[in-house]
């Protein structure tokens, strides 16, 4: 004897709920191991340009939570003036949905990177020894070819010499724009300089450093330029362009200016106000 439409329908609405309750509340679980995990997986991303881990090391949580305590310093600054924010809670704070928040960022200045907003805070990370920074790392975002990169890069205790660069999440194309994850590309990085080749602070008022076509030669030959990725110009470009961006006066630029050395030699190396 066949079913009659209504029980078919009330069934089928009965299966519907019980499954999204199933489904909702899953969610609803998982939520705080899914906010461990993405906190746990952006430590390490830190740890390793920081130098502090390697490229695919295989480490337990509670190594990656060790290291990263004993090293690292989370830092809250305003983006227009430079100056930590000393009331913020580091532990909850978070960039990017600052940055979808009309309240808390503001629309970009016009520029080359395709960022649209800007959050009017930002999370610096500072590698610290014996209270002095021996490394900042600083969170970098932009448009490539098909995507929005986001990374991070590692400026030495001068503001000056780069450490490492990495990226975390895009949409590049596999082997092309992609490459920008391949440690071999990211090893032609470190001792390349931002901003100016002399040793006075001064003259660092706008970031050079620039991902050129084709090969950029040595450290020592070509300071600003890095090597550009094959077929993969417009990502390439697309790394300079948020590089620029965010090293200068509209990003980071004001907050670094605190941190290099005054003119009487001393260092800013603290990381907080200068």
């Amino acid at each position: 004897m066949g079913r009659s439409a209504k029980y078919i329908v009330a069934f089928a609405a009965a299966v519907c709920l019980v499954c999204s309750i199933l489904v909702s509340g899953a969610a609803v679980s998982l939520k705080p191991l899914q906010e461990i995990n993405k906190t746990l997986d952006k430590q390490k991303k830190v740890l390793t340009v920081a130098g502090l881990m390697s490229h695919g090391e295989e480490i337990l949580p509670e190594e990656v939570q060790r290291r990263f305590t004993e090293s690292i310093e989370a830092v809250v600054i305003d983006l227009s003036t430079g100056m930590a924010d000393e009331e913020a809670d580091v532990g909850r704070f978070d960039q990017k949905k600052a940055t979808g928040d009309p309240e808390t960022s503001i629309v970009a200045p016009k520029n080359r990177a395709g960022v649209g907003r800007m959050p009017k805070q930002a999370m610096v990370y500072l590698v610290k020894k014996a209270d002095a920074v021996e490394m900042f790392i600083l969170p970098i975002e932009g448009k490539g070819l098909w995507s929005t990169l986001y990374g991070f890069i590692a400026l030495g205790p001068d503001t000056n010499r780069i450490e490492g660069i990495t990226f975390y999440q895009h949409g590049e194309t596999p082997g092309l724009g992609g490459e920008v994850d391949n440690p071999s590309w990211k090893a032609k990085w470190p001792g390349r300089l931002a901003f100016g080749a002399s040793k006075a602070p001064a003259d660092w008022d706008k970031p050079r450093i620039r991902v050129i076509k084709g090969s950029a030669g040595s450290v020592s030959d070509a300071p600003h330029s890095v090597d550009g990725l094959a077929g993969a110009t417009i990502t390439s470009n697309g790394v300079t362009h948020l590089l620029h961006l965010w090293l200068g006066e509209n990003g980071f630029g004001p907050y670094l200016k605190k941190q290099r050395p005054r003119g009487d030699g001393a260092a800013a190396r603290t990381g907080g106000d200068a």
